[in-house]
């Protein structure tokens, strides 16, 4: 089997392309948007030594594209056998469109986040989808255009791959090595399932994340000085571009309420409930939707897609250069494989708190030896 692991995210200076390393794509491949799915895309295939052509309706963030290494401009002689369409969603049906009329020998797809309203806007329009597969990479940052790109956006991230009856093996291999050689996963889905499960574990906790942060535009700053990483995780992604989200929210929206309004009902009855906690079965009602939310979370797939589960130890690192660093290092030392990271800071005090996931047999002696290198640990998820 061919190797899939993504070469190291790095930025090409404009004009040269790095060396060959194993790859599935050959030939140029075509990105029309250089915002910041495609200008990563550019990245993550250059990497690897491929021809990439860029196209964007803004010169300005074509040529930032172009000088920071995703791509090179377009040339009259470029034949492309994949064509990736990276533009919002409003448009994202009209692109495909020009695309395969454009270049009749290539493959077409798009990374737009909603795949079922484009499909159905082509197919009324008689437009021959024979060579149109849609696809979606699940990756993104909170901050877009060609200035924020990554080639190693997509490593280890789902890639969303719609097929459907007329598609041929041939073209569906490439877009797979497409997902395969930025390092991303294919995963086949219909754009219905698509749709209805990005709803559910993107599209709904984008609005859930906004409405919660919206609370806080109005609080009061001493409300605001005790927030801590709680209320930090569950708004991070309220920061999105308001813009982009009208147009996948709308191109969406069907699922999206239909999610909407059962998280209404439950959030009806768990206020209900405190309306009089001391009643009979408010209490219930409470555990309830705790003990769910616990449900929920042990099915989220953690590290590299899998199941396991790691314990957490908090070690108290004061707030001066280069602890971090000799925090890592000593783990390293006794053998300790950091799983995942959380950083928080104490307001007020010199110091942060290192939420650390480790492998469950690992954390007692992880414990003992950090406590014996004179670390503070403020607790485990024992505790």
């Amino acid at each position: 089997m061919t190797d899939t692991t993504s070469a190291p995210a790095r930025v090409q200076p404009s004009g040269s392309v790095a060396p060959r390393v194993a790859t599935r794509l050959s030939g140029t491949v075509r990105i029309v948007g250089a915002g910041l799915l495609g200008a990563s895309i550019g990245h993550a295939l250059r990497a690897k030594g491929i021809d990439v052509v860029l196209s964007d309706t803004s010169p300005a963030q074509l040529r930032l594209a172009i000088d920071y290494g995703a791509g090179r401009a377009v040339a009259d002689d470029d034949a492309p056998a994949l064509v990736v369409v990276a533009v919002p969603p409003d448009v994202t049906a009209d692109v495909i469109q020009a695309e395969l009329e454009r270049h009749p020998d290539a493959v077409v797809t798009d990374v737009a986040s909603v795949k079922l309203e484009p499909f159905r806007e082509l197919q009324s329009r008689g437009v021959d989808l024979t060579r149109y597969i849609g696809s979606h990479p699940l990756a993104g940052r909170e901050r877009g255009g060609a200035i924020s790109a990554r080639a190693d956006l997509f490593i280890g991230r789902p890639w969303v791959v719609c097929r459907d009856h007329d598609t041929k093996a041939a073209d569906l291999a490439l877009v797979e090595s497409l997902a395969l050689d930025v390092g991303a996963t294919p995963v086949e889905m219909t754009p219905e399932e698509h749709d209805r499960s990005v709803a559910l574990t993107s599209h709904v906790p984008q609005v859930v994340a906004s409405l919660l942060a919206g609370r806080l535009a109005g609080a009061d700053e001493g409300a605001l000085r005790l927030a801590g990483q709680g209320v930090r995780d569950t708004t991070r992604i309220a920061a999105s571009a308001p813009e982009l989200w009208v147009q996948i929210l709308g191109a969406n929206a069907r699922p999206v309420v239909e999610i909407l309004d059962a998280l209404a009902d439950d959030l009806r009855q768990v206020s209900d409930a405190l309306r009089a906690p001391d009643a009979p079965g408010s209490r219930r009602v409470v555990a309830e939707t705790i003990r769910q939310g616990n449900d929920g979370v042990e099915r989220l797939p953690g590290k590299h897609g899998q199941n396991q589960r790691f314990e957490t130890l908090v070690v108290m690192v004061d707030d001066t250069a280069g602890q971090l660093g000799r925090l890592f290092g000593e783990l390293g030392e006794l053998g300790v494989n950091v799983e995942d990271l959380r950083l928080e800071h104490s307001p007020g005090a010199q110091f942060g708190l290192a939420e650390i996931s480790v492998d469950p047999a690992a954390l007692h002696g992880a414990i003992t030896g950090l406590q014996e290198r004179g670390w503070r640990i403020a607790g485990t998820s024992n505790d």
